[in-house]
């Protein structure tokens, strides 16, 4: 079998900003469902353990989104990971924004 040839026209890589942004804002929109899945089942009551994750979600989201956009400034790398980091931190934020909101208006 032949040998498949890999060609490469540019350096460019994806930076590890972008990635660990991407991440970050994974797992906040993940915890943030999940957070609201559980307090759905337990009938709207959340404990103190469901705001101490929620607001620990928040500081991942705002850490992350410092990350994607350091990274999406950065040249000479992809921007795909830089994007979706944004988009990600961007729904966290304002995921929690509106369970604040939310709550408050009740």
């Amino acid at each position: 079998m032949a040998k498949r040839k890999n060609y490469k026209f540019t350096n460019k890589e994806h930076s590890p900003k972008a990635v660990l942004s991407t991440f970050f804002g994974a797992l906040s929109c993940i915890s943030l469902i999940t957070l609201i899945y559980l307090t759905y089942l337990k009938k709207g009551v959340a404990p103190f353990n469901y705001g101490i994750a929620g607001i620990l979600a928040l500081v991942f989201a705002i850490v992350g989104m410092v990350l994607a956009v350091l990274a999406v400034r950065e040249k000479e790398k992809f921007l795909i990971f830089g994007w979706i980091g944004v988009a990600l931190n961007a729904l966290a934020i304002l995921g929690v924004s509106g369970i604040l909101y939310a709550g408050s208006s009740l």
